[in-house]
This record gives C-alpha cells, structure tokens and sequence, in this order.
C-alpha cells in the first residue's frame, strides 16, 4: 500500500531516469489492471506542511487523461500543469520552472494524446473566440507535420493527426528548452531530463516520442 509521501530527502537522492521508469511502471500497472493500493488520508496528513514532488507532467486538459491515473500516481507524487494542446507558454514555463528550480522536481514529461481535439481544431484551422490563440501555438507542428504525411490534410486523416500530436511534442520540448535557460541549465547539468510521450486513448499506454 502507498502510505508515505516523498520527502525531501528521498527527492534529493532521486536521478531523472529513475524518475523516468517510476512513471511507465506506472503507466503499466494502470493499463494491466495491477494499481498500486492508496491510503489518501495518510497521504493527505504528510502533506500538509510541504510537498517534494518527482516530476511534472505538461498535459492536455482532456477529461480521458486524468494524469496522476494513467500513470498510478499518488497525492505528493507529481505537478500537473494542463492546458489545450499541451504546449507551453509563459505561465507554463514558469510553473515548470517553479516545478524543478524551486520545488526539485527531476523530470519534465510533456505528455501529449492520441486524438487530441486541441491538434484536430489546429489541423482544421478553426478560428473561435480565444481558441484562435491558442490553437496559434499548435500550427508550428500543423506545419511541419503537412510536409511529412500524405494525404487530406485535415483532422479526416488520422495520420496528419497522429503526426501532428507528435510533433507538438517534440516541438514543444524545443521551445521549452529555447525559452527557459534555467530548465535548460538544470538539463544540461543532469538535475533534470525533458522528455516527451504521447497517450494513446486505445489502450492507455504511453508511448515515448
């Protein structure tokens, strides 16, 4: 039974690969049925005073991917930042920053999906309120996935879908690393890993890009 909350002294001795490999453990008792046993109340006690989370997860706001259960994690376990399209902008970079500079996280995953309607709305070019804003975030993948698939290039071709959720991925860890010199440094130095996967809604893997 998970029981006891990450404290500050098992963070620390923590390396980002190990992190890395805790998470698609997870993932893989959640697809195989095999979840781990919690007892939140305790959780919820130790927590209370501070939190030393292991990783954040950047993820789609989509209600099928609840995060910290696809990949069987508990209270204290991870941050979670969400937003549409799972892509970073300055409020993001500064919760990842805050994440790992500030709170020792060890790994950033960008954690895109499979059929993502945020990709779709992008592919299609819709333009609706605020939406067209954010959906500008995801055209530099629409782009470059429109030269790597055949095909209607529309949310009707699930591989310029496929292609396109990838690429928003891969992408948004460029921009990441681009845009945050301090994540940059803390990767470059070992403290952390930047990675990136996308769930598959089929079968509730996630699968690394």
């Amino acid at each position: 039974m998970k029981n006891t909350a990450i404290t500050k002294q098992v963070q620390e001795a923590l390396l980002p690969n190990n992190v890395l490999q805790d998470l698609l453990e997870g993932n893989n008792r959640f697809v195989s049925g095999s979840m781990q046993t919690v007892d939140n109340s305790a959780l919820v006690n130790q927590t209370v005073g501070g939190q030393f989370p292991k990783a954040v997860v950047l993820s789609c706001i989509d209600s099928r991917v609840p995060v910290e259960t696809v990949l069987d994690q508990a209270i204290g376990d991870i941050f979670v930042a969400r937003v549409a399209g799972n892509f970073e902008n300055i409020d993001i970079l500064g919760s990842l920053e805050y994440s790992c500079k500030v709170a020792g996280s060890k790994l950033v995953l960008v954690l895109g999906h499979e059929s993502c309607g945020a990709v779709k709305a992008a592919c299609d070019g819709v333009e609706l309120g605020n939406i067209t804003d954010m959906l500008a975030n995801i055209l530099p993948a629409v782009k470059q996935s429109s030269d790597e698939v055949e095909g209607e290039l529309s949310s009707a071709n699930e591989a310029f879908v496929a292609k396109t959720v990838e690429n928003n991925v891969k992408l948004t860890i460029e921009r990441i690393r681009e845009r945050s010199s301090i994540l940059k440094q803390m990767e470059d130095d070992g403290d952390i890993q930047i990675v990136g996967g996308v769930y598959m809604l089929s079968t509730g893997k996630v699968e690394m890009v």
